[in-house]
């Protein structure tokens, strides 16, 4: 199986490159200046000339508060690039993996959301990544969009890297502790896609693996059970460590809003799929003993 992957440096990219290596598939990762919206006839032929299984449409802009005072720089990233790249898919006759966000909710629903629920972005980045959604599925019906949240790794800028970080130098931290959600691995998102794009390619006329699906890691935390989790096990493996002080959303203010609840149903993508992601505790076990390994 051969992938293309657009973006070149983001966490899942850079998951999906070493996951697929390691199960003996092909990930090409396309980006500028190869890939550049505004040429479109050179993406396609760039996309065509990798002859890909499978797209996978993981380039996105993702500085949630940037986003606020950026918003044509989001649009394009985020839905004029998922348009182009489901075009050229549909062109070609394959399959396309569109990577989407919890941020398409408003946070109001207190039971974890199912992909059937009304969307209400609060901000710009979640309503460019909805126009993303919207673009893929009015370009191909040869689609599956997942959607994940509080996505960490051991590569890139993220919470568990950050928290590492700020914990060796500070004894306390303040961290929200009344928004919830599934903290998700990139590795297992990785994984996952692989999946995916494995049933998409094998099973063609399949429709029921066709349409949106959530993808998180098991169980929910909020920001601050999240920190507290990530020291402790860091402490435990001789890492740096600090005592959480939990705090509301309002002593925390950010330029963009974030929804109170991100949990996200993933029993669809289980019994559609058979994808079934690990307990968010195992792989932040698992990606704080690499790091301090020093195995990135």
């Amino acid at each position: 199986m051969r992938l293309l992957v657009t973006g070149k440096t983001g966490q899942v990219v850079t998951s999906l490159i070493e996951r697929g290596t390691a199960a003996g598939v092909e990930v090409i990762a396309l980006g500028r200046p190869e890939f550049d919206l505004s040429n479109a006839q050179a993406g396609m032929d760039a996309i065509a000339g990798a002859k890909p299984d499978v797209i996978i449409s993981a380039a996105a802009y993702t500085a949630v508060d940037k986003a606020e005072a950026d918003e044509a720089a989001a649009e394009v990233v985020n839905a004029v690039g998922p348009s182009v790249v489901a075009g050229i898919a549909a062109q070609l006759g394959v399959p396309i993996i569109h990577l989407s966000t919890d941020y398409v909710f408003d946070g109001s629903k207190p039971e974890p959301y199912v992909e059937t629920d009304p969307t209400n972005p609060l901000g710009v980045y979640g309503r460019t990544k909805l126009a993303g959604e919207q673009a893929v599925i009015a370009a191909t019906s040869n689609y599956a969009i997942l959607r994940t949240a509080w996505v960490y790794s051991p590569f890139g800028n993220n919470f568990l890297k950050t928290m590492l970080r700020v914990g060796a130098d500070r004894p306390e931290l303040r961290v929200v502790a009344d928004q919830l959600g599934n903290p998700t691995s990139a590795l297992d998102i990785a994984d996952t896609v692989l999946l995916v794009a494995r049933n998409l390619k094998d099973q063609p006329d399949n429709r029921e693996l066709r349409g949106v699906f959530h993808m998180v890691g098991a169980g929910e935390a909020s920001w601050a059970d999240f920190a507290t989790e990530i020291f402790a096990i860091s402490k435990q493996l001789g890492g740096p460590s600090a005592n959480v002080s939990r705090i509301t959303t309002d002593e925390y203010p950010t330029p963009a809003r974030r929804p109170a609840n991100s949990r996200l149903s993933t029993s669809k993508l289980q019994k559609i799929h058979g994808a079934a992601l690990p307990a968010w505790q195992t792989s932040t076990r698992a990606t704080i003993a690499r790091l301090l390994a020093g195995t990135v």
